[in-house]
C-alpha cells in the first residue's frame, strides 16, 4: 500500500498561522493591458506565489529553506528549480533538523509536499515537523534563552578581536509569519490541523519495490527509476510543469529526499570502491535536475557523503547538485573536547551556491561558521576564536588551540595562522 498521504487543501481549517504567511501574496505591479474602444481595460494584477520572492541580483524565484541564517548564506533564499544537497553528518543528527525545516516551512506556506524516503514512512517525518515560532505566540518563552545570549555576547564583545566586530551578524531570533522564511520550535510539533490541511505525497521505498527483484549492472537502481517515475507523474499530472493549461498550478512542489545513496536505496557505492552501479546516481542526479528546471519545485537532498567508498563519485555529485552543504558533527571527534569548539556542536560548510544560468558554481567567502542545536532552536554563528589573552585559556592549551584553528581554512585559518599562538 503506498504511503500516498494526500490531504485536501482546504484553507478554513488552516491556523492563523498559516494565513498570515499567505495574506502578501500580490505584488504592487499592476499590468496595464491596451486601450479599446475608448475604455481601459487594465489585465489581471500580477500573483506571486505564497512562500516565494524574487532575488534581488537576477530575479530568479526563491523559496526559504525553513532556517533564515541559511538563506542568508545562500543569497537570499532557494532558487525555483534547483537542488540542495546537505551532506549528513556521521550520526545523522543535524541533517534531519534541516530536512525537517524545510519540509516545515513549505506546509506554513501551503505548498504541495513530496517526501521520498527509505528508512521512515513519509508520514511518520511529517509528524515529527516541528512548530512554528511566532513572536505573538512564544516571545515569552524564547526571552530566558534571548537574555543569556545578550548576556554572553556582551561579556565576549570587549575580549575578541576588533575585526570579528565587522562583521555581519547572523539572523537568530524570531520572526513574525509576514517575513520570509519563519522559525521553529523543536521542543514542539506541528499542530494535526496544519497537517490535515496540507497537500502531500508520499514515497516509501520498501512499500514500492519488491525485495527480489534484479538489477542489471550499469543501470539506474529500481529504487532510483520508481522515485523518477513517482515524481515526474506528480508534476506532471498536478501542472507543475505547466504543460496543461487547464491544471497549471500557481504552487510550488517542495521535495525532500532521505538518505539518497545509502545501500537502503539498492545503491552499493556506500559498501565497496568498485561498484556496479557507480553511475546510477548520478544518472538520477541528472534527470532530476532536468525535472526541476522545467517546473515549479524545489529539491532537498540529504546524502551521507562520508560513507561513499569512491571520492570520485561525490566529485560528480558535487557538480550535479546546484547547492551544497555540508555538516560536520563535533560528536565522537576530538573537537568535541577541544576548548576551541566548546560552544558549538559542529561546523557548517557551504561548498558551493547556484550560479544559474552558467556552466559553474560559486564558493561561499564565508569559511569559518558553527552551528548550535539548542533546546528549541538550530542556530548558524560564526566561529569565534578564543582570544590570545583570555584569563579562561591556559598557556599550555593555546599551542593546540592555534594548531586546531589552522584546520579552518580561509576565514579563522588566515587570522591563525601565525607561528606563534593566535596571530592577531
Amino acid at each position: 500500500m503506498a504511503a500516498e498521504a494526500t490531504c485536501s487543501s482546504g484553507a478554513g481549517s488552516t491556523t492563523s498561522v498559516a494565513a498570515a504567511a499567505r495574506k502578501s501574496n500580490i505584488t504592487s505591479f499592476q499590468k496595464r493591458g491596451p486601450k479599446a474602444g475608448g475604455t481601459e481595460s487594465s489585465g489581471p494584477r500580477l500573483v506571486s506565489i505564497a512562500g516565494t520572492r524574487p532575488s534581488v541580483r537576477n530575479g530568479q524565484l526563491l523559496v526559504s529553506t525553513g532556517l533564515p541564517a541559511l538563506d542568508q548564506l545562500l543569497g537570499g533564499g532557494l532558487a525555483v528549480g534547483t537542488v540542495l544537497l546537505i551532506e549528513e553528518d556521521k550520526y545523522n543528527i543535524y541533517s534531519s533538523v534541516l530536512f525537517k525545516y524545510f519540509l516545515a516551512e513549505g506546509l506554513i506556506n501551503g505548498h504541495v509536499l513530496l517526501v521520498a524516503s527509505a528508512k521512515e514512512d513519509p508520514a511518520d517525518i511529517l509528524q515529527e515537523l516541528p512548530a512554528p515560532l511566532l513572536d505573538d505566540n512564544y516571545r515569552k518563552e524564547l526571552d530566558a534563552e534571548a537574555h543569556d545570549h545578550q548576556t554572553t555576547e556582551s561579556n565576549t564583545k570587549m575580549k575578541i578581536a576588533w575585526r570579528y566586530q565587522l562583521l555581519p551578524k547572523m539572523e537568530v531570533g524570531p520572526v513574525s509569519s509576514s517575513r520570509f522564511g519563519h522559525y521553529y520550535d523543536l521542543s514542539k510539533r506541528m499542530p494535526q490541523e496544519l497537517l490535515e490541511a496540507s497537500k502531500c505525497h508520499g514515497f516509501f521505498l520498501p512499500q514500492k519495490i519488491s525485495s527480489t527483484l534484479k538489477v542489471e549492472p550499469y543501470s539506474l537502481t529500481h529504487g532510483y527509476t520508481k522515485l523518477l517515475q513517482f515524481i515526474q507523474n506528480i508534476i506532471y499530472k498536478e501542472g507543475f510543469d505547466g504543460s496543461n493549461p487547464q491544471n497549471k498550478q500557481k504552487n510550488i512542489l517542495r521535495i525532500g529526499i532521505q538518505n539518497l545513496g545509502s545501500p537502503l536505496w539498492g545503491d552499493d557505492i556506500c559498501c565497496t570502491e568498485n561498484c556496479n552501479n557507480s553511475h546510477s546516481l548520478t544518472k538520477f542526479l541528472y534527470v532530476l535536475r532536468g525535472l526541476l528546471r522545467t517546473s515549479l519545485s524545489a529539491c532537498i537532498i540529504t546524502m551521507p557523503t562520508h560513507l561513499i567508498q569512491n571520492k570520485a563519485i561525490i566529485s560528480r555529485v558535487t557538480n550535479l547538485s546546484d547547492t551544497m552543504v555540508g555538516l560536520e558533527s563535533f560528536i565522537g571527534s576530538e573537537r568535541e573536547t577541544n576548548p576551541l569548539y566548546k560552544d558549538y556542536h559542529g561546523l557548517i560548510h557551504i561548498r558551493q551556491i547556484p550560479r544559474l544560468n552558467n556552466l559553474i558554481c560559486d564558493e561561499s567567502d564565508v569559511k569559518d561558521l558553527a552551528f548550535k542545536l539548542k533546546r528549541k532552536l538550530f542556530t548558524i554563528e560564526r566561529l569565534h576564536l578564543p582570544p590570545d589573552l583570555s584569563d579562561t585559556v591556559s598557556r599550555s592549551s593555546k599551542q593546540d588551540l592555534a594548531e586546531s584553528a589552522k584546520l579552518l581554512g580561509p576565514g579563522c585559518g588566515t587570522m591563525a595562522g601565525g607561528k606563534k599562538h593566535l596571530d592577531f
